[in-house]
């Protein structure tokens, strides 16, 4: 086990080399700079020292598993920055901070008086085993702080999800499907080995050393992951397309302080109709709504406003649309019949199987060729 941990602590040291040479570093490459250094002597620590800090070093051992909250605000942090416009990281940003600041103050304090630093260990002693209140609440805090700070960062992944929706016409390397899933798996990782925690100290089954190394193990695999997307990761987006803020998204009465009045939604929306007919603008598979409101010459705003109150549907909706009834048509057109399925998506405006797969099967209730069989059948 021992050479599985440092052999994850030199990955996240040899992936930290990889983002110090990469060029025009974003914040979120900053952050992941540091959570992999942070990561690496981490484990690395813990590789060589672990069990002889839990049999001879308590309070070391103690402060060594107090360094597992600063990975909820890491993992918090770099999804926030990639989802959002922030462009440094800002005072308040610290206060996630404050929690492991705290409880490595107590752990200095106990230091200072034995009797009472000797009611604080990991372990279960005997049956007369009382530690401090104070003690026990820092250890939940450790605890929940995993899965708080996941299902903080589910919801950023909402966030980031009606910002594409209101904003593009794609989600292909926007919607951060790697980090979702390791997310998740992580999650329900970390949750089950706080559970493992839980019963240890409820029925002194396993051993502490069996906990942590499950949990560091796991963060062992992380580290290869993390390190091997992040380093390929790019900003998702330029915060020039945003026009539609996710905190008023799906709110029915987002548009209650418009000036804009029906007359002039019903002529916007029949000139929005016409330009999307005549120009067929929904081909460009990288259409926003930024650019769509340019080229119509209407604010960004209004033109949000027209599409979910004259079409009830977002951004994304409304331009698949017209690639699936592209799509459709084509399809049925003879000339069409020696293009493959994905060349003639291609061909309408989708870029990737997957996506026209999903968006056809929503917009229609069956998959691209189950409908081509269809038409055969009506043959």
């Amino acid at each position: 086990m021992k050479y599985l941990f440092l052999i994850a602590a030199f990955n996240a040291l040899f992936f930290t080399v990889l983002l110090m040479q990469k060029k025009h570093r974003a914040l979120h490459d900053i952050i992941l700079l540091y959570w992999l250094i942070w990561l690496g002597f981490y484990i690395g620590v813990y590789a060589f020292y672990s069990h002889d800090l839990f049999v001879h070093y308590r309070l070391l051992s103690i402060c060594l598993l107090s360094f597992l909250m600063l990975f909820g605000p890491f993992l918090y942090h770099y999804i926030l920055i990639l989802v959002s416009d922030r462009k440094q990281i800002l005072l308040k940003d610290l206060l996630h901070l404050i929690p492991f600041v705290l409880f490595n103050l107590y752990i200095l304090w106990a230091s200072f008086f034995p009797a009472y630093s000797e009611r604080l260990s990991m372990e279960k002693l005997d049956a007369d085993y009382n530690p401090p209140l104070l003690f026990l609440g820092f250890l939940i805090a450790i605890s929940l702080s995993g899965p708080v700070y996941f299902l903080l960062t589910v919801k950023l992944f909402r966030k980031l999800d009606i910002n594409i929706f209101n904003n593009f016409s794609n989600s292909i390397n926007l919607d951060l499907s790697w980090i979702r899933k390791l997310v998740l798996i992580f999650g329900v990782a970390w949750t089950a080995l706080v559970a493992v925690t839980v019963i240890h100290h409820v029925f002194h089954m396993f051993s502490m050393a069996f906990c942590t190394d499950g949990l560091f193990l796991s963060l062992s695999v992380f580290v290869i992951l993390i390190g091997y997307f992040g380093l390929k990761q790019k900003i998702i987006y330029n915060t020039e397309d945003i026009i539609v803020p996710p905190d008023t998204a799906e709110v029915p009465a987002k548009y209650s302080g418009s000036r804009l009045t029906d007359e002039e939604a019903k002529k916007y929306a029949e000139k929005l109709k016409n330009h999307m007919l005549s120009s067929e603008t929904w081909l460009n598979p990288d259409l926003t709504l930024a650019h769509l409101a340019a080229d119509l010459g209407i604010p960004a705003y209004l033109l949000s406003q027209v599409i979910n109150e004259q079409f009830n549907l977002n951004f994304f909706d409304f331009v698949n649309q017209y690639r699936v009834d592209a799509f459709k048509q084509r399809i049925a057109n003879p000339r069409y019949n020696s293009f493959s399925l994905l060349g003639i998506a291609l061909d309408c405006g989708f870029n990737s199987k997957s996506a026209f797969n999903r968006i056809f099967k929503k917009a229609t209730g069956v998959t691209p060729s189950e409908y081509k069989s269809s038409l055969k059948l009506e043959d």
